[in-house]
């Protein structure tokens, strides 16, 4: 059974930082891309990045380009985010997918706010 696990959400002030993490199990992880997804209340699910599988190459929506980083641990089946200098708009809650299983995870919730 594939399964998604997000962790790390919660409040945070303007310009603070947050890290995310997702862990895979239930197929060869090591295998396949993983994305982070973001929804916004009100708003369509968007994608926010992307990591191939070996040899790693990454892809970032505009918006957080410079301020995110996704990476990987295959020995731990383990996707993260690292998000610095977080902006309002930031806040949403954020799924980590893997299309080909065509597996999400159930979201954690980032608010940044004052």
């Amino acid at each position: 059974q594939v399964q998604l696990v997000e962790s790390g959400g919660g409040l945070v002030q303007p310009g603070g930082f947050l890290r995310l993490s997702c862990a895979a199990s239930g197929y060869n992880f090591r295998v396949y891309a993983m994305h982070w997804y973001r929804q916004a209340p009100g708003k369509e699910r968007e994608l926010v990045a992307i990591i191939s599988n070996i040899p790693t190459s990454t892809y970032y929506q505009d918006s957080v380009k410079g301020r995110f980083t996704i990476s990987r641990d295959n020995a731990k089946n383990m996707t993260y985010l690292q998000m610095n200098n977080l902006k309002p708009e930031d806040t949403a809650i954020y799924y980590c997918h893997q299309p080909t299983m065509g597996a999400w995870g159930q979201g954690t919730q980032v608010t940044v706010s004052s």
